[in-house]
């Protein structure tokens, strides 16, 4: 495999992980997990819940999805679960999004050249 393909190949594979990430964001109610998360530090399940109407079961099936994703870490702290955001999840999406955008970017300008010919 030359070393093209095998950038390639690596840039897809990243692109999929970030798949992941954007799935996990397309929930209304896993954003605002990841917002309060973002804004207000780690929380435990009762933080989280508190005054939204939604269970804690819940909520904890979404933030499985969410860690399953890379995007927050649950880490036990006597009988609670202290969830945390894993900023690396987002930063890498945004990374993969940015190269979307150029690629874009460049197909557009590819497109215009051609036209203008």
């Amino acid at each position: 495999m030359s070393p093209l393909e095998r950038a390639s190949r690596s840039g897809e594979q990243k692109l999929e992980a970030s798949a992941a990430v954007f799935a996990a964001l397309g929930d209304p109610m896993r954003m605002r997990l990841v917002g309060r998360l973002s804004s207000d530090g780690p929380m435990s399940i009762a933080r989280l819940t508190a005054g939204s109407g939604v269970t804690r079961q819940a909520v904890t099936k979404h933030l499985q999805v969410l860690e399953d994703s890379g995007l927050v870490r649950g880490t036990r702290d006597g009988r609670e679960r202290i969830w945390e955001l894993q900023p690396e999840g987002l930063e890498q999406a945004k990374q993969d999004l940015e190269r979307i955008s150029r690629r874009w970017d460049e197909a557009l300008g590819r497109l215009k050249a051609f036209v203008e010919r």
